[in-house]
This record gives C-alpha cells, sequence and structure tokens, in this order.
C-alpha cells in the first residue's frame, strides 16, 4: 500500500487560563517559526528517509513493511503546558531543550516483525541519533497500550549550521494502531471519564487484539515457508 502522510492529533489537553497568558511569554513570532521552520524539516527528512527503506524493502521482498506515515506538530499551546507542568521557563530554548516529542512521526506497519525491522533499518542510517528507546510491545503500558517509541535526533542542514532536531517515532502495527485510537477516542474525545469496567474491558480488548496480531504475524510466516 502506498504511504500516506497525514496529520493525527495528540491527546486533548486542558488548556489552562495561566498557559494561554503564558503563550505571550513564549519567545518572539521570528523564533517560533524559526522553530517550526526545524520540525517540520525534520519530520519531512525522517519521512524521506522512512519512504526510502520501505521503497527498498519493497524491491528486495517484494512487499512494503510499512502501511502508512502519520506526522504531527505539538501546538503552542501544549508546549507552553508542558513547559509549565515540569516548572521549566517557558521558552523556545527550553523547549527545544527537554521536549522531544514537539515533532512526531507514527509508523504503522503490517506485521510485528515489521516494526522492529523499520526502526533497526533507521537507527542504522549514521545521521540518525538515538536518544531514548522504549519498548511498550515488549512491555505493554498499564492501560494496555502497545507501541515502539524512539525518541531521535534528525540532522537538519542549514544555510550557516547544521541543527540536531528531536523527533518522536511511534512504529506500531495496524493492530495496535486499530487499538490505539479507538481507546483514545473512548477515553479523551467523549469528554467523559470512563468507568473502571470500561478501563478493564479496553484492557481486555488490548490482549485479545495483541493475540490476533501474534496469529497473523505467524500465519504469514507459515505462508512464507511454502
Amino acid at each position: 500500500m502506498d504511504i500516506q502522510k497525514v496529520m493525527f492529533s495528540g491527546a486533548v489537553e486542558e488548556k489552562s487560563e495561566e498557559a494561554w497568558e503564558a503563550m505571550d511569554m513564549f519567545a518572539s513570532y521570528r523564533e517560533l517559526l524559526e522553530m517550526d521552520h526545524l520540525h517540520n524539516a525534520a519530520i519531512r527528512e525522517l519521512q524521506i528517509k522512512l519512504e526510502t527503506l520501505n521503497d527498498e524493502f519493497r524491491i528486495k521482498f517484494e512487499r512494503s513493511p510499512i502501511h502508512h506515515i502519520e506526522s504531527r506538530l505539538k501546538s503552542k499551546a501544549s508546549i507552553v503546558k508542558k513547559l509549565m507542568d515540569r516548572g521549566a521557563e517557558v521558552s523556545l530554548e527550553a523547549a527545544r531543550r527537554s521536549i522531544n516529542d514537539i515533532a512526531g512521526v507514527r509508523v504503522v506497519c503490517c506485521y510485528i516483525d515489521d516494526v522492529y525491522s523499520v526502526a533497526d533499518m533507521l537507527l542504522r542510517q549514521s545521521d540518525i541519533k538515538l536518544i531514548k528507546r522504549q519498548d511498550y510491545i515488549e512491555e505493554p503500558n498499564y492501560n494496555g497500550y502497545r507501541s515502539l517509541h524512539l525518541d531521535i535526533q534528525v540532522p537538519i542542514y542549514l544555510s550557516d549550521r547544521t541543527e540536531y532536531v528531536s523527533v518522536e517515532v511511534q512504529l506500531r502495527t495496524v493492530a495496535m494502531d486499530f487499538w490505539a485510537s479507538l481507546e483514545h477516542d473512548l477515553r479523551y474525545k467523549s469528554g467523559k471519564h470512563p468507568p473502571q469496567e470500561i478501563s478493564e474491558e479496553l484492557l481486555a480488548c488490548s490482549h485479545e487484539i495483541a493475540e490476533l496480531d501474534r496469529r497473523m504475524q505467524e500465519m504469514y510466516k507459515r505462508i512464507q515457508a511454502l
């Protein structure tokens, strides 16, 4: 399937009056333009790398490991709120120094093995710097969330310097993405805090979907062995 680049929404965050007021302190318009430029450039650079790897894989193995790619930039209000929650200075420099997910790229793969293959191919590139790795597939989050998170830095070559820009990369299967998207919709977008029994049912669904994911992977391996 062709890779598509679409915007994905982050978690719905309550924007306090204090956070809105603090936005006026958050750098100048020129600095904000620079931050957006750098993080948009990092997303484009990373997308090109992933598309190139996917194309090479398709040529070699006659199939694509990547189902689709999504991306987003964290909103100004969300950045301010995150800095304030951490007790950090509300500034461009503080944001770039302490927040790794201003730019986010989500890579949705076909099978579990593809998640790790794509991650390994990406991290083998000499200009990619790995900052942090969190494997929520091997060790799912308390609510059943599964995904492989990579905080990386991508070089952006400017006219007078090279900037390494942080990007959070989430890699997951189609099944993991299905659960995470609907769990997010049920838990946050409804505007209501789900009761305990709903949370328990969501966790049970996560386990069931993970088992289906594993079975689909095994069926693929059996077909390849024929």
